[in-house]
């Protein structure tokens, strides 16, 4: 039996972002096992808060997952999007909205494509996306630049409006349970706060 190209190459890090803003505390945990059960998750950052950016909007719960994958850009966005309507209960308005489930295509191995979105610019963007990153994915470099990850959230973290919530079993926790969180936990030794990051 033959195998092609694809089948024999090794599995590549993808990093993915998944935030809800409906019913987080049940989407985000059913979007992520979904991943899980369509990928080979290897690591899953804590669960932040975020509010929305771009409308108004409740507060987002975001995570950033890295999984291993063969498969191309293209069949990753394919599954992401299957993913995503599966849990939408109905229409969404325009890039921002509300949203049971969001997965956005991150970081795909080293690659850079400006067609694709590769790597995404909400990397850098947004706090929601660049803080867990750091979190499971410090030493990553960036495709674009080069530089760690845990360098650019060092230079980011200063006045960013995200609240460690905890891992997602913690989720059934109420919205104001978050305690006071120690940076120290994120790394590149980006300091103490309490709360708000």
């Amino acid at each position: 039996m033959f195998c092609s190209v694809n089948e024999m190459a090794a599995p590549i890090a993808v990093y993915v972002g998944v935030g809800s803003n409906v019913a987080p505390e049940l989407e985000l945990p059913a979007g992520v096992a979904a991943l899980q059960q369509t990928f080979d998750v290897t690591r899953l950052s804590s669960v932040y808060r975020s509010p929305a950016f771009g409308f108004d909007g409740d507060d987002f719960l975001n995570v950033v997952i890295e999984l291993r994958t063969q498969l191309d850009a293209d069949a990753v966005e394919a599954q992401l999007d299957a993913i995503e309507n599966a849990r939408r209960r109905g229409r969404r308005a325009g890039r921002f909205a509300p949203r049971e489930l969001d997965c956005d295509l991150l970081i795909y191995a080293q690659q850079v494509d400006a067609a694709r979105h590769l790597p995404r610019d909400d990397v850098l963007r947004y706090p929601f996306v660049l803080g867990p990153l750091a979190e499971i994915a410090p030493q990553l470099r960036h495709p674009l630049d080069g530089r760690p990850i845990a360098r650019h959230w060092r230079a980011r973290s200063a006045g960013a409006r995200l609240l460690r919530i905890g891992s997602l079993e913690q989720l059934q926790l109420p919205a104001d349970a978050a305690a006071a969180v120690d940076r120290d936990d994120l790394p590149g030794n980006v300091g103490r706060i309490t709360g708000e990051i």
